[in-house]
């Protein structure tokens, strides 16, 4: 009996988390997706969705790695989707952002409406992040799916001319941005006219709150500053990473490239959900009362990770990331 009752019940922690490879038809093409679903995952409770896209000759299974939420995710709670796009004339992946006729914003409509028919999505709790040609598609998002989407989060990337022509957006829609100042792929100042039009859009305050990042990782060569600014409509803030010296990479990120300076002192994965968990598509969440009701709770500790997302002991001296069973993560350095 009892090895019965075994065999019955391990399917069941076996379906608990999956990485799936599906595709949708869209335009008479069938078009490939990853969706990652955390351990977490309640079939009866609202999830939050990512999207997680790639940029230009980058590739869904290749971003789950390099721009990896999945930790965060077995832990806060949320969907990740990492869309793949098609080839461009040279035979790169990319995603349109309005300089060509693939439709690839049908595409990701197409497909939020599949993810919300198979699991029980949070409508309000919908957000898309991208590196570099996907960070411009972020933008797009944020112009035309705003109904559907909450915030949106670009790393080495910028909105373009095309967006500015057609941008109509229908809520305050946060926005965060974190970009090198070396880039010499996305040049760092041609995301600011992209940052200046959320700002006023949101209407935000016009001078910024500026916090540098302690420097916790000398080697990497690289310094951050955080700029925020505030008050936006509906609590919403239009914000920036700055990375003195950093290259066209994602911070934090393990996976190595020749595009410059990877910065450590951050893990833009984690600072990604930290903003997004602020808000949904009315604005911000968090009110005092509610802030102070889960600061009263106890929280346990799930797992430390360092700079490069690998689990550690809690050690002395090094920059380490301690995640919590109520979705929470803190950046600490024990100094001894």
């Amino acid at each position: 009996m009892r090895r019965i009752l075994f065999l019955l019940i391990l399917p069941f922690f076996a379906f608990s988390q999956q990485t799936i490879h599906d595709s949708i038809i869209h335009d008479s093409v069938y078009r490939n997706f990853i969706t990652y679903i955390p351990a977490v995952y309640d079939v009866s409770s609202p999830t939050p969705l990512l999207f997680n896209l790639h940029g230009r000759t980058g590739t869904a299974l290749s971003t789950m790695y390099h721009a990896d939420f999945r930790d965060i995710a077995d832990t806060a709670n949320f969907i990740i989707v990492h869309p793949q796009g098609l080839l461009d004339n040279n035979g790169n992946t990319y995603w349109n952002y309005g300089q060509t006729s693939v439709d690839d914003l049908g595409f990701l409509n197409s497909l939020y409406s599949h993810l919300v028919n198979i699991y029980n999505i949070d409508v309000d709790r919908v957000y898309s992040s991208g590196m570099s040609n996907g960070a411009a598609m972020s933008y797009r998002l944020a112009c035309d799916m705003s109904d559907k989407i909450a915030a949106i989060a670009s790393v080495t990337g910028a909105m373009t001319s095309f967006q500015f022509q057609s941008c109509n957006p229908i809520h305050p829609t946060p926005i965060l941005q974190i970009h090198g100042t070396n880039d010499t792929m996305v040049n760092f100042y041609s995301m600011v006219y992209g940052l200046d039009y959320w700002r006023n859009y949101n209407n935000c305050d016009i001078i910024a709150d500026t916090f540098p990042i302690p420097n916790y990782v000398i080697s990497d060569s690289s310094t951050v500053d955080h700029i925020t600014f505030r008050n936006g409509n509906n609590g919403v803030t239009t914000e920036l990473f700055k990375i003195y010296n950093g290259g066209h990479t994602w911070p934090g990120s393990s996976f190595t490239n020749n595009n410059g300076i990877t910065n450590y002192d951050i893990n833009a994965s984690v600072e990604i959900w930290k903003f997004f968990s602020k808000y949904d598509i009315n604005g911000l969440i968090s009110t005092s009362t509610f802030v102070a009701e889960i600061e009263s709770k106890a929280k346990k500790l799930i797992k430390v990770v360092d700079v490069l997302g690998k689990e550690s002991l809690p050690i002395s001296n090094t920059p380490l990331f301690f995640i919590f069973d109520n979705g929470s993560v803190e950046k600490k350095l024990i100094i001894k």
